[in-house]
């Protein structure tokens, strides 16, 4: 059962990229330009004498926006390997090739949307989001089996009380 949520988890995520990739230049700058207007703004109340260029600024964003969508997919991808049986080391290195794969696809699509285009950075950047979502996986894995050994280890409050 947690097999088949996890895999769903991936496949939905990769859709939500799909579209996201899909939108026209228009869209897609009207998305991340949303985003760059509410950073202004709220950069601007906290300290209104900062000096803000909102065109590198709307460039970071969009390369953040590529990072974690590639790492969330990390972090699924894992999950779903694991929750399939298959070992850490294995996992990962099948998570990071899933990644890296569907970023070029993803690079691809973009080829045949209007007004965007391929970026072998945009791809670096993807799989660099996606490697930090493994590595936030094996952190996560290590600190919560670490506490649930730890859990087990302890006693039961029954035979403490007898």
């Amino acid at each position: 059962m947690y097999k088949k949520i996890s895999w769903a988890a991936v496949v939905l995520w990769m859709v939500v990229i799909f579209c996201l990739s899909a939108q026209v230049a228009e869209q897609s700058n009207q998305l991340s330009g949303g985003v760059t207007d509410i950073v202004v703004k709220t950069v601007e109340k906290v300290k209104p004498e900062a000096e803000i260029n909102a065109k590198v600024l709307n460039h970071i964003i969009r390369k953040n926006a590529h990072f974690f969508c590639y790492l969330v997919l990390g972090l699924l991808a894992m999950n779903a390997f694991r929750r399939s049986g298959f070992p850490m080391n294995k996992s990962a290195l099948l998570s990071f090739f899933l990644c890296a794969l569907y970023a070029v696809s993803d690079e691809i699509h973009q080829l045949y949307v209007p007004g965007r285009g391929a970026k072998a950075s945009d791809v670096f950047i993807d799989c660099a989001g996606a490697a930090a979502g493994l590595v936030i996986y094996r952190i996560l894995a290590f600190v919560f089996g670490s506490i649930i050994s730890r859990r087990n280890e302890l006693p039961d409050h029954a035979e403490a009380n007898d």
